[in-house]
């Protein structure tokens, strides 16, 4: 299939959505084995409806931050690189230093489940740029 008739926004889009689709699997993978492992139960915050609805939301906004960059910074694939992976180390670090509960038990579990879902987000939003320009996945994604 020919992809050029598609607009760089509508990919870009497509990208994200499609991104957080398999992320979402990932995060709800990630969950289920992270409670399992370590007992964690509170779900008030972090649970499998928020998981399906805000990493697919996120996602797909990324996507579209992905296009402004592209659109209108000069080596916006770079650009869009760096701020994701510098924003995913910032946001992972501040995840550590949430004080979700006064127990401390329970807050390093908050804080390992939070943590690990910013990194897999994080570092699967820096990879927008190469499946946006993988012709394979052109093909037989979009």
């Amino acid at each position: 299939m020919n992809n050029d008739k598609y607009s760089t926004f509508f990919k870009a889009m497509m990208t994200g959505l499609f991104v957080g689709i398999i992320d979402t699997l990932i995060c709800l993978a990630y969950n289920i084995g992270y409670r399992d492992a370590t007992g964690y139960i509170p779900s008030a915050i972090i649970n499998v409806s928020s998981l399906i609805f805000a990493v697919c939301l996120l996602l797909t906004i990324v996507g579209i931050v992905y296009y402004f960059f592209l659109r209108f910074i000069r080596n916006g694939n770079v650009v869009y690189s760096i701020v994701i992976l510098a924003l995913t180390a910032w946001l992972t670090l501040r995840s550590f230093q949430v004080v979700r509960f006064s127990d401390a038990r329970l807050d390093g579990g908050f804080h390992g489940l939070l943590g690990g879902i910013v990194l897999i987000l994080g570092l699967s939003s820096a990879s927008v740029p190469l499946l946006y320009h993988s012709k394979k996945f052109q093909d037989a994604v979009i």
